[in-house]
């Protein structure tokens, strides 16, 4: 599953949404494949991996612009000509979406268009990645694990845009870009957790920056479960699947999920715990239920399509990607390196071989603690 450098080397590739936490780790990965990187997003939020790894000085091109400017990005689409599009850029938070549904669904769906239609206008293309959610499918309650053929819903309107932008995708693959040779699929990855996310009301950045403020923490659902995986491996599934997209490879255009094994399915209070493990001086509070924003409380993925057809098997286990996360954010309080720091994740990651399988070995807490001065 390890990305192969000779697919990538020298390849012109645009990236959009390379200003945010899995856009930024991406491009990064890119760049050390020898891709020509080309990025199109909003400016970057915050003080993140983007910057903190120094992705913006690496990129073959950096535009900065909105989705919505259909105008902009069909400039930059054609002045990159690229070969694969990994479409990333999004408003990706629950609860913004309930505060400005508008610029939420017509940055999803609107600029998700505009992103296929610029590809149509852009003879080089050849693969396209639409990354979406795990949150695109109809909650019926039963908390089973989710498959790609299960109905698309969205009660929220967060979920729903991402539900739509599957629906556009898969029309305009049908309709327009199957028959000019391109090949379009969609990624429904779960929570991806890793090194440099300072994204607001998430629980690991939110967890950290009560750490480092010496603040309490308030989290919302301590039962909801969510499929929770390192940013690496949905990342590198898209890697894969892109190579199998270029190898023209039909079946691969389709929808994929990307999550952890069963077992990484875990309530926020098992997160909770074993980030106390590690920084037990953070003072954890439950938020009384005072409002009546609908979330999901169980999300799980069947993810054995892409382990069977694409060979994306889980390399580092939950607790794992716990502490990577953690060793992330002791090397950037410290004022390491992160480029460095980020590309020996990457190439850890690379080096690891496949996690035991669910139950064949003991599972190991995040004991190591956090120190400051």
């Amino acid at each position: 599953m390890t990305p192969d450098a000779a697919t990538w080397r020298g390849r012109s590739v645009l990236v959009t949404g390379h200003t945010g936490f899995k856009g930024s780790w991406l491009a990064l990965w890119l760049q050390q494949l020898g891709a020509r990187v080309h990025g199109y997003a909003l400016p970057p939020e915050g003080h993140g991996i983007h910057e903190a790894a120094r992705v913006a000085a690496h990129l073959a091109s950096d535009t900065h612009a909105d989705l919505r400017d259909a105008a902009a990005l069909g400039r930059a689409m054609r002045s990159a000509q690229p070969e694969v599009v990994f479409h990333l850029a999004a408003q990706p938070l629950v609860r913004r979406a309930y505060a400005e549904p508008v610029d939420t669904v017509t940055t999803n769906v609107v600029g998700t268009m505009h992103v296929l239609e610029a590809v149509r206008a852009t003879p080089s293309v050849r693969a396209v990645m639409v990354v979406t959610t795990d949150k695109v499918y109809a909650d019926d309650g039963r908390g089973r694990a989710l498959r790609e053929t299960d109905a698309l819903g969205g009660h929220d309107p967060y979920a729903s845009s991402k539900a739509c932008a599957e629906l556009l995708t898969a029309s305009w693959r049908d309709a327009f870009l199957r028959a000019a040779g391109v090949g379009v699929a969609t990624a429904r990855a779960g929570n991806v957790i890793g090194g440099g996310d300072h994204a607001l009301d998430r629980l690991l950045p939110d967890f950290l920056r009560a750490l480092d403020a010496r603040q309490p923490l308030t989290i919302r659902a301590p039962d909801a479960v969510r499929p929770w995986q390192h940013v690496l491996e949905p990342l590198a599934g898209y890697l894969r699947l892109a190579r199998r997209l270029l190898d023209g490879d039909a079946e691969a255009a389709r929808a994929w999920n990307f999550g952890p094994d069963a077992d990484d399915a875990r309530p926020v209070r098992w997160i909770v715990e074993r980030l106390r493990a590690a920084a037990p001086e953070v003072d954890v509070r439950v938020a009384a239920a005072t409002d009546a924003l609908h979330e999901t409380l169980t999300l799980r993925l069947d993810a054995s399509a892409a382990r069977e057809r694409l060979g994306c098997m889980p390399r580092w286990r939950l607790d794992t990607a716990l502490d990577r996360t953690l060793d992330w954010h002791r090397a950037w309080r410290r004022g390491d390196d992160m480029r460095a720091g980020s590309i020996a994740q990457i190439d850890a990651w690379s080096a690891a071989r496949p996690a035991p399988a669910v139950g064949a070995a003991p599972r190991v807490s995040v004991v190591e603690r956090i120190e400051y001065p």
